[in-house]
């Protein structure tokens, strides 16, 4: 496991970490079940526990996961192959400050209490001050050794990557209903593909906003990855929508995000990993107080139409997936369609989720198996 004090500006220190299967292989429960613990061990079992300097990340040593008899879960509704893992962690002198790396909004449910509950098999009877909050903390990836030609997928995305408008602990987020798809495949290639789920809610490309922009993470959170061989940029609304609903201001962030999209393309065609382009889903609304990235005028749904016209007919990257099209309104194409909309004119619902996942293109990954001009 990587532990990140990414965020952090003093030391973390881990004192113990246990892993456990959660009780019916579901994702957000209190309960493990009977048997599954198994301590985590740092530094060739040397340490007691991990310090982790700020700014930092640091691995446990490789563990054994036992998943037999685990071949599926059916937490999103659909049957999935794979193990959900509850990871346990104990700070005995918590952090100090104010400054602590977490995923906000991850809609999987964490358990905080004090003392150390490592060895607890039900987190949530340890006493009246337990609380529960849909974050997570610190733990940044679980990798595996896996043979060929298992390899990573991994999406840069905001809020609607995210899964803002999905359900708390059902996994019904695009990129977990595509993996459904993935894990079904006949081919032995796709059906071996990981994705890696790197976005964040309120997340820009241009500017740090709710986290750093996409510029500065992209080194770490998608080239320092694990076995990636495939690339995705699913992100702008937040640029378009936080500028100012004026020409002057539009045309500066669409020139901007152009230079972007091709920084980003340069930057991981360097690794020989394809990059596959999403286009921008719509926000518009008759509404500017339930949708504020909707604008009378139409400046930025005009700079949002640029973008994806760019996105699409450009060929700059290596694949497009045309999210746009999937999720608007076919009456009024600046509009998400009703039965997409999560209520808020922006993110799309589970349907609409589902209607992503579906209709991506998963040929691309075969097509591109051996990246860029053959080297991987």
């Amino acid at each position: 496991m990587r532990f990140s004090n990414a965020f952090g500006t003093t030391l973390l220190n881990v004192s113990a970490v246990t892993v456990a299967r959660p009780f019916n292989n579901s994702a957000g429960t209190s309960i493990i079940q009977q048997g599954a613990l198994q301590a985590v061990a740092f530094n060739k079992g040397e340490a007691g526990g991990l310090s982790i300097p700020p700014g930092s990340l640091a691995v446990s040593d490789p563990f054994p996961h036992d998943s037999t008899g685990i071949t599926t879960y059916t937490s999103n509704g659909t049957t999935e192959a794979g193990s959900i893992l509850t990871v346990t962690m104990y700070l005995a002198e918590g952090q100090q400050g104010e400054a602590i790396t977490s995923h906000p909004g991850r809609r999987t449910t964490t358990y905080l209490s004090h003392g150390n509950q490592v060895s607890t098999t039900n987190t949530n009877t340890t006493g009246s001050e337990i609380q529960s909050l849909a974050h997570w903390y610190f733990i940044s990836a679980v990798e595996i050794w896996a043979p060929t030609p298992a390899s990573t997928f991994v999406i840069i995305g905001d809020s609607i990557t995210d899964g803002r408008g999905s359900d708390t602990n059902l996994n019904d987020r695009w990129p977990d209903l595509l993996f459904t798809r993935l894990q079904s495949s006949q081919s032995a290639l796709t059906n071996a593909i990981s994705i890696a789920n790197q976005a964040a809610g309120g997340n820009r490309i241009l500017a740090d906003g709710l986290g750093p922009s996409v510029l500065s993470r992209l080194d770490r959170d998608v080239l320092a990855q694990s076995g990636v061989r495939y690339a995705m940029i699913f992100e702008g609304v937040n640029d378009i929508g936080t500028a100012a609903a004026e020409p002057s201001a539009q045309d500066e962030v669409y020139a901007s995000l152009i230079a972007a999209y091709r920084q980003i393309i340069a930057r991981i065609h360097a690794q020989a990993i394809p990059v596959f382009g999403a286009t921008i889903t719509p926000f518009g609304s008759y509404n500017s107080t339930l949708q504020p990235y909707s604008d009378p005028a139409g400046y930025r749904e005009q700079t949002r139409s640029k973008v994806n016209a760019w996105i699409r007919d450009s060929g700059e990257f290596d694949a497009v997936v045309d999210f746009d099209a999937v999720v608007r309104d076919m009456q009024n194409t600046t509009m998400l369609a009703g039965r997409y909309d999560s209520g808020d004119q922006l993110h799309p619902n589970v349907a609409g989720y589902r209607a992503m996942a579906e209709n991506f293109l998963v040929s691309v990954f075969e097509q591109w198996a051996g990246g860029i001009n053959g080297y991987v």
